[in-house]
């Protein structure tokens, strides 16, 4: 798919997820496409390359997309939903990204005929280097998950699980990963100030301790466990630093409890 012309797709939200996406499907050679959001603003970068219009009412009867793209908050779909019934039927599926929006929530919104896939993708996609994790609803065909696979690779690595209960610790996990990562790269920079560090190096520091070491990770074969053990040598600042992460409460333990928290939060959103 990569190498072929992309068929109509119907984006509903052009925020910063679905911008991201929308970005990653030019570049790859976008057919003739539609845009809704009603905010000119975030359509501006896009002028020339796509439809933008500010609510359903206002697409071309005639425009038939091979994939509807949600990409909305969770607490619009009840009402934004079933104005895009219309373009329920077997050639034409509907990729949900929106959080804790479950398969059979959105079919009971857009009609039981609905092919819905539901994906969960994660912010660094806005610089192609996404992690999107998706599950195929009921009469999702061979094609169609092709499509979707394509469609969300633009940003980024994908991976499919069957089990759609699957998508909540996801969510937890990939999805909110980003926060925890920048979570770390501040408690850090506030670490090495309080350790008299200036602010600005600090902050440099962190920053690219951070990046530098997820780059690493990225382009190793060994896994996490194996180089953390690579840079703590025995009896060092390392393992003495270490030692108080894995104190009570120890930072694993508490990193399973946001897990937890986070996915039961996701399954709360389902309804």
């Amino acid at each position: 798919m990569a190498e072929q012309r992309l068929p109509p797709i119907l984006l509903v939200g052009c925020g910063k997820m679905g911008g991201a996406m929308l970005t990653g499907w030019l570049k790859r050679g976008l057919a003739p496409s539609v845009v809704v959001e009603p905010h000119a603003a975030a359509l501006a970068g896009f002028a020339g390359q796509v439809t933008g219009v500010a609510d359903a009412a206002a697409i071309d009867p005639a425009f038939r997309p091979a994939a509807v793209v949600l990409a909305i908050k969770p607490q619009e779909a009840a009402a934004a939903l079933p104005a895009f019934a219309r373009f329920v039927g077997p050639e034409t599926v509907f990729i949900s990204i929106m959080a804790g929006r479950a398969i059979s929530g959105m079919r009971g919104l857009l009609g039981e005929g609905a092919r819905v896939i539901r994906a969960m993708p994660n912010t660094p996609a806005a610089i192609g280097q996404g992690f999107t994790v998706a599950c195929p609803g009921p009469g999702v065909s061979e094609a169609q998950r092709a499509l979707a696979d394509a469609l969300l690779a633009a940003v980024g690595e994908v991976a499919w699980v069957a089990e759609e209960g699957l998508i909540d610790p996801v969510t937890a996990v990939s999805g909110g990963g980003p926060a925890y990562v920048f979570l770390l790269a501040e408690v850090m920079e506030a670490a090495a100030i309080a350790e008299g560090l200036p602010a600005d190096l600090a902050r440099r520091m962190a920053r690219a301790t951070v990046a530098g070491s997820g780059a690493l990770l990225g382009a190793s074969a060994e896994d996490a466990a194996t180089l953390r053990r690579a840079v703590t040598s025995p009896k060092g600042t390392t393992e003495r630093a270490l030692a108080v992460l894995m104190e009570q409460p120890a930072w694993p333990d508490l990193m399973r409890q946001a897990i937890a928290a986070a996915t039961a939060r996701s399954r709360e959103l389902a309804g």
